[in-house]
């Protein structure tokens, strides 16, 4: 699938954020209603222990404090990601020291179906498209070639290697760093569109 073939159509913002579809997802503000199925999916330690920030256990008074927490910073745009109207996981960009970071993740039963890279790719576009961001950060476990792949899909370039601590296991993990700028993401765009009028 080419960056042409994501659907990219906002609709209503919920508390400034809009609603994003893409060809099999739509993308919203997380809402109360959404807590109990957030934490179904974020309580697998496979889920969790990929993530910097989400603990282990996880449970439902856990995923009230995240959706009431997000969305309230400037230049934040968090979103679950929804199938048919199901939660199946999470994408945002978020502040994260003097930048911007895009962080994701899907509950195990929807892995490996390109739901991430599908998100991502309408996150990114809102980032830069909406937002008007410059360069977007993210990160992946070395141990998690599937993250990795989805960053690389959607246009990110390696930088380093840094170790960042992991709550769900309770110590730090090897994390591959990774930065797509703004010109990199237009010019990935333009040539999608190239590639797609031929």
């Amino acid at each position: 699938m080419t960056l042409e073939q994501e659907v990219f159509a906002p609709t209503r913002p919920e508390h400034g954020v809009p609603v994003l579809k893409t060809e099999r997802l739509t993308l919203r503000a997380p809402r109360h209603g959404d807590a109990g199925a957030i934490a179904l999916l974020a309580n697998d330690l496979r889920v969790s222990a990929n993530t910097s920030h989400i603990p282990h256990p996880y449970g439902v008074d856990d995923a009230e404090r995240f959706i009431a927490s997000v969305n309230t910073r400037s230049g934040e745009a968090c979103f679950v990601g929804t199938l048919d109207g199901k939660p199946i996981g999470i994408c945002s960009v978020a502040p994260r020291n003097d930048a911007f970071e895009l962080g994701y993740w899907y509950g195990v039963p929807y892995w490996g179906r390109g739901f991430a890279t599908e998100a991502a790719r309408a996150v990114i576009d809102h980032a830069f498209g909406d937002l008007g961001h410059e360069a977007l950060l993210s990160g992946a476990r070395v141990t998690n070639p599937a993250s990795r792949r989805v960053l690389e899909k959607c246009g990110f370039q390696w930088t380093d290697v840094r170790l960042y601590r992991i709550r769900a296991i309770n110590s730090a993990a090897p994390i591959d760093r990774f930065r797509l700028d703004r010109g990199l993401w237009a010019s990935l765009k333009s040539w999608a569109g190239a590639r797609h009028a031929v």
